[in-house]
């Protein structure tokens, strides 16, 4: 299983995956699902995958290099929403290739893609693309978005995540949703990519790979448990009256 997360805040982007590939208890490694496009100072595009592993290397490899030297590519697209269209086409095409015979195999058709980035002279956009091809895209509302194991990670994400956070804070939300997974999935696992992008430097401007050495990430995991417990215990006492008498 996976897990990804994509900040889209006022000062950029914040995008950190799992490494962990799942084919059974006893077949666990560690792949990248933290895909970089960039010329620097013309483009930055990120792609993160979750799903199928053999789909959504093959529809990356579509994404990077093409079928024909005329094709279209991430590094090649005019705009975010065309690299949009350009991922949903790939994961339809792949389709197209190997549904039926995954289907014969008893396999899924299963593919996310979590898609952030800004070319020169356009905005910064973030979208997620669906395994049919179609796609979401953030909105200053609703300014993250999640694929793989999400549902352990979107509680801080849905309470504290603003359009408004800064860069740093979103470093620091996006490792505690991260945490929180890693904690209640054990198809989530470390090392984590991370990747932060200020808006308009059409450049990474933090990546980082993050494992179990990592001293930041033990105190944010620790800090984290104890502010937990340290909340809920200074929640006053319901005043009912057969609580009281626990």
């Amino acid at each position: 299983m996976t897990y990804c997360i994509g900040l889209d805040l006022a000062e950029g982007f914040v995008m950190l995956a799992d490494t962990r590939t799942n084919a059974g208890v006893d077949n666990v490694s560690t792949v990248s699902k933290l895909h970089v496009f960039e010329n620097e100072g013309e483009r930055l595009i990120v792609a993160m995958t979750a799903g199928n592993l053999a789909v959504s290397q093959s529809v990356m490899s579509l994404l990077a290099e093409g079928e024909d030297p005329d094709d279209v590519t991430l590094y090649t697209v005019p705009s975010m929403f065309k690299a949009a269209e350009l991922v949903g086409a790939a994961i339809r095409k792949v389709f197209k290739r190997d549904g039926e015979a995954l289907k014969a195999q008893g396999v899924p058709f299963d593919v996310s893609i979590l898609l952030g980035g800004q070319i020169a002279d356009r905005r910064m956009r973030m979208f997620l693309v669906y395994s049919a091809g179609n796609f979401i895209e953030t909105t200053e509302d609703t300014p993250f978005l999640q694929i793989g194991e999400h549902k352990y990670g979107k509680p801080i994400l849905d309470r504290a995540a603003k359009y408004e956070t800064t860069l740093g804070d979103g470093v620091k939300l996006a490792l505690i949703s991260m945490d929180s997974t890693l904690r209640s999935n054990m198809t989530v696992g470390l090392p984590i990519d991370l990747l932060v992008y200020r808006r308009d430097t059409l450049r990474v401007a933090l990546r980082r790979r993050i494992d179990f050495d990592d001293l930041y990430f033990q105190n944010i995991r620790e800090l984290w448990s104890e502010a937990l417990r340290n909340a809920y215990r200074s929640i006053p006492d319901p005043t009912w009256e057969d609580y009281r008498a626990l």
